[in-house]
């Protein structure tokens, strides 16, 4: 977790990561499905504080960058998201049908947080 600065509005910023299956048709499916995510999946990701999301892939490898409010706290934002029934639907499909834990992640954990290697900003002084 980093924060931004320079924004109107102060920002932490996450990484994590998570495997698809090892399968180019999920893979191919799961591509399709993000771009139509259920609108009370959109809905409840924002109402959660979280302000942007991407999420990348490189063969079966995922990664998803999250930009949230300076007062979002991981554990409970992601608890809060399952507080939405299309929210854990959508998120227990995804999971059943297209990923696998990392083998970075712990027991308890399916997307995996990264830590940051590298900040230009930082490197630079500039925040």
């Amino acid at each position: 977790m980093t924060h931004a600065r320079g924004r109107d509005c102060p920002v932490k910023t996450f990484a994590l990561t998570v495997d698809l299956q090892n399968d180019p048709e999920r893979i191919a499916r799961y591509k399709l499905e993000h771009t139509r995510v259920w609108p009370e999946v959109l809905a409840q990701i924002k109402r959660v504080g979280i302000q942007q999301m991407k999420i990348w892939a490189i063969g079966n490898q995922l990664f998803m960058y999250l930009e949230a409010d300076d007062d979002f706290d991981p554990k409970t934002g992601f608890a809060r998201i399952r507080e939405d029934p299309k929210s854990v639907e959508w998120n227990e499909w995804m999971s059943r049908e297209f990923q696998q834990r990392s083998a970075h992640a712990r027991p308890d954990e399916w997307w995996a947080p990264m830590e940051l290697a590298f900040d230009l900003k930082a490197a630079l002084g500039e925040h």
